[in-house]
């Protein structure tokens, strides 16, 4: 069983910047992939950020170029540094890790809140 705690949400103004860390209560060395979830209200949970076997990263459109995942598996954290921020962004995002399509190795953080205001 591992447990995940995601921090660094809040609110920012507009084009400002936020770093989401997921912090993993044991080794995350071997799930593949991580990554990065958000919901937003009556709206269904979309990927926004992951990393996946091989270390590739794959993006949601509404974010490239602004948003950079990242793991340290020394450190069991998986983070999201979120550049130029839109309103657009405001959610709760949810950290995830995964072995493939395992349903026993699939595990979710309770999710933090980013606000963006205009």
């Amino acid at each position: 069983q591992v447990q995940l705690v995601e921090s660094g949400g809040g609110l920012v103004q507009a084009g400002g910047s936020l770093r989401l860390s997921c912090a993993a209560s044991g080794s995350i060395s071997s799930f593949n992939p991580v990554g990065w979830y958000r919901q937003a209200p009556g709206k269904q949970r979309e990927l926004v950020a992951e990393i996946v076997t091989g270390g590739s990263t794959n993006y949601a459109n509404s974010v490239k170029g602004r948003f950079t995942i990242s793991r340290d598996n020394a450190k069991n954290t998986v983070y999201l540094q979120m550049n130029s921020l839109k309103p657009e962004d405001t959610a709760v995002y949810y950290c995830n890790v995964r072995k493939g399509w395992n349903p026993m190795y699939n595990y979710w953080g309770q999710g933090t809140q980013v606000t963006v205001s205009s």
